[in-house]
């Protein structure tokens, strides 16, 4: 007996609203994408919403990185000591490290053009999508929110901002390596002795090969969660645009453009 798939369902949808977050395509400038996987491998594709690829290259980034020591080679690097970042780097790990590296980056970049052409596509279609969801554990809907708080929470905490848009999962992940990050960098315990006044203190309590790690996981949490704030903001627009036309809007009114002058 033949069976049919049920195709009573739009092709393409925007986004997508569950209890864990809101996922949605818009369009994105690929050369950004391309640069965030540059600067951590994972990063660009947690911005297309590509999450488990993400965490898989986030994750590998650190065990290699570590493993290799790359982050080691470029403190030297930075001090002009050519010779001991070549001394330190660890040949069976790098090789490893540079292949999967350069895929994030050329992954990211091809995977953004290609949700570019999807979004029009989705755009055109335009087709309606649940904004509402409830379960035993969570409650998630569409609404509002100020970009410029979203920045705020995650630069006091980085995954602060993602639960204030409620992505739930990359605010989990966010915390979780920002918490071990600091720990193993010694970075508080460098910031007390600075308070304290106490220079040489701070300075060696630090564990640089770690410390890299934070400047690029602090200014994407901020980046990652104002892009998401005023998409999520433009989603909420759209959909209740089209919900009003569709519950209100009679097919013959004509909506007016412009006013005319005696109007204005």
């Amino acid at each position: 007996m033949q069976t049919y798939q049920n195709t009573n369902r739009a092709r393409r949808y925007k986004a997508y609203v569950s209890t864990l977050g809101t996922t949605q395509i818009h369009l994105r400038n690929p050369m950004i994408i391309a640069w965030w996987s540059a600067a951590f491998p994972g990063f660009g594709h947690l911005l297309l919403s590509k999450y488990l690829r993400g965490y898989v290259l986030v994750l590998w980034e650190i065990i290699i990185n570590i493993n290799a020591n790359v982050n080691l080679a470029m403190i030297y690097s930075f001090n002009r000591e050519f010779d001991k970042a070549t001394m330190i780097l660890e040949p069976r790990w790098v090789l490893l490290y540079i292949p999967v590296y350069i895929y994030g980056i050329w992954d990211s970049y091809r995977t953004s053009v290609d949700m570019n052409k999807v979004y029009i596509l989705a755009d055109r279609e335009n087709a309606r999508f649940i904004n509402f969801q409830i379960t035993a554990l969570e409650i998630n809907y569409l609404d509002k929110r100020k970009p410029w708080i979203a920045v705020m929470w995650s630069f006091f905490m980085p995954g602060a901002g993602q639960l204030y848009i409620h992505r739930i999962v990359t605010a989990f992940f966010l915390m979780i390596w920002v918490v071990t990050i600091v720990y193993l960098s010694h970075f508080l315990e460098s910031v007390h002795f600075l308070v304290l006044g106490n220079l040489n203190e701070a300075k060696e309590v630090l564990n640089m090969e770690w410390l890299l790690f934070i400047p690029s996981v602090y200014f994407f949490a901020m980046y990652d969660s104002y892009v998401n704030t005023v998409e999520n903001n433009k989603l909420f627009d759209n959909e209740q645009r089209n919900f009003l036309m569709h519950r209100y809007q009679k097919p013959n009114f004509d909506l007016p453009l412009t006013l005319n002058k005696r109007d204005r």
